[in-house]
């Protein structure tokens, strides 16, 4: 066995410590609804905890204390159900999530991190399939692994039909409380999506973009899909993004105000990436991605998907798109898309989704597969997760696979630690590896200077 290849130990069943109440369900929201169940997220969260003297030590205590958290999540450790009119619902009868414990011979995190690639990255986090019988699937799963030399790795997966990045995010941080101090200092919030009028006469950019998602035949595989993917992730500092931010704000449109860190990033990877899959003009097709808890007035521990898509509308809609090749208006276009994204538009939306829910057996998104898929998860408290004293999370990484999740992906994160300053920033992208090697050497890249935290494997 390779010194840095992933031992796994076993696999149990983890309940709560407090048994759910008899006869619980929890409906999935429209916006729930909306992603395919076999759809994921996963996520990996590396802390260099010393080595402890007795092998296990660190596993066994997060075991025990992953029950404790639980008990505040009941959604989690339910089980998948279809309604009598076809929806899907959890039955909240602590059926637990599973756990597998895993362990990395003769080496550090730090050693680990010097090196790792997707495929490498994703033997931490532990995924299933939905069996052919869901009432007995896990939607939840973790993994711990521990490194011999020191370190721990924490990966969580979990369906798409049950959760955002946000949340999973939410209950990383739930179960570290929980660790640390013996209590969530931030509880879940488990209620439904806002509604506040039952307007029939529902029309916006958004409405219109959802019902051509709707309305999508699904995408027959292509070349891209039996490609070889990979993700690179790079670090850019404070300084950089700022000037980039500034840059961009004299070109944008030349009024209102500049573009955020995410518009400024979004824009020079949609540039750089539709150069990579061969646009000679224009740009290829993408969606973004917000999180729309603040727009909504919600709680930031609201817990289930309030993540809203929305299409970058090209210009002239001609075959080439018109002459979009600069990239100040990549980041006009994308700054339209995410005005178009507020809290009334947002409402609007849901209620036109709550009301076509009658006429549909189906509300699942099938248009996404042949774009891009850019979000924005700047504002996720993942650095935040502290399960000991003093030991933050050295790097987190997120993925989102499956049906729906796009030929290619932009996740624009924070930086390890804050970087230098709370515009800095991390991109994750995922693409087809003959793609993802053009957009590292595409000089838009390389004249910003970025860390390469994650690059190619490039194996003999």
């Amino acid at each position: 066995m390779a010194d840095n290849e992933v031992s796994f130990i076993c696999k149990r069943t983890v309940v709560s410590t407090k048994p759910v109440r008899p006869g619980q369900f929890s409906p999935l929201s429209v916006l729930d609804r909306l992603n395919n169940e076999n759809s994921n997220i996963r996520l990996v969260f590396y802390y260099s905890f010393p080595a402890r003297k007795t092998a296990g030590e660190l596993t066994d205590k997060l075991r025990e204390s992953i029950s404790d958290m639980l008990s505040y999540f009941p959604v989690v450790t339910g089980r998948l159900l279809r309604t009598s009119d076809g929806d899907w619902t959890i039955k909240c009868n602590d059926a637990g999530l599973r756990m597998v414990e895993a362990k990395v011979m003769k080496g550090s995190v730090e050693k680990w991190l010097q090196n790792v690639d997707r495929e490498k990255e994703l033997k931490l986090v532990h995924w299933e399939e939905m069996f052919h019988k869901p009432y007995f699937w896990s939607t939840f799963y973790v993994q711990i692994t521990e490194f011999e030399g020191g370190g721990l790795a924490i990966g969580l997966s979990c369906t798409r039909l049950l959760c955002d990045p946000i949340c999973a995010t939410m209950m990383i941080k739930a179960w570290a409380d929980t660790t640390l101090i013996g209590e969530i200092t931030s509880p879940p919030l488990l209620r439904p999506l806002p509604i506040q009028n039952q307007n029939t006469n529902h029309h916006s950019s958004l409405i219109d973009r959802y019902k051509s998602y709707l309305n999508s035949s699904p995408i027959l595989k292509s070349d891209d899909n039996t490609k070889q993917i990979t993700t690179i992730t790079l670090q850019f500092n404070q300084e950089t993004v700022r000037k980039l931010c500034i840059a961009m704000a004299n070109d944008v449109n030349g009024h209102g105000p500049g573009p955020t860190p995410f518009e400024a990033l979004a824009g020079i990877f949609w540039t750089c990436i539709s150069r990579a899959k061969g646009k000679q003009r224009g740009f290829f097709d993408m969606y973004v991605c917000l999180d729309m808890r603040k727009a909504l007035g919600l709680d930031e521990g609201f817990f289930g998907n309030c993540m809203v898509y929305n299409k970058v509308v090209l210009l002239h809609g001609d075959g080439n798109h018109g002459n979009c090749e600069v990239l100040s208006d990549a980041v006009a276009l994308i700054k339209e898309a995410v005005s178009e994204m507020d809290g009334r538009d947002v409402m609007e939306l849901i209620e036109w989704l709550e009301s076509e829910k009658i006429n549909r057996n189906s509300l699942v998104i099938s248009g996404c597969d042949d774009h891009l898929i850019c979000a924005d998860l700047g504002n996720v408290h993942c650095y935040s997760a502290v399960f000991e004293e003093n030991v933050v999370p050295v790097r987190v990484s997120y993925y989102m696979d499956g049906p729906g999740m796009g030929t290619g992906q932009i996740l624009v994160m924070p930086a390890p630690g804050g970087g230098d300053g709370p515009e800095s920033r991390v991109v994750a992208v995922t693409l087809p590896e003959d793609e993802a090697e053009k957009v590292l050497e595409d000089s838009l890249i390389r004249q910003l200077g970025p860390i390469t935290l994650m690059g190619l494997n490039k194996k003999p």
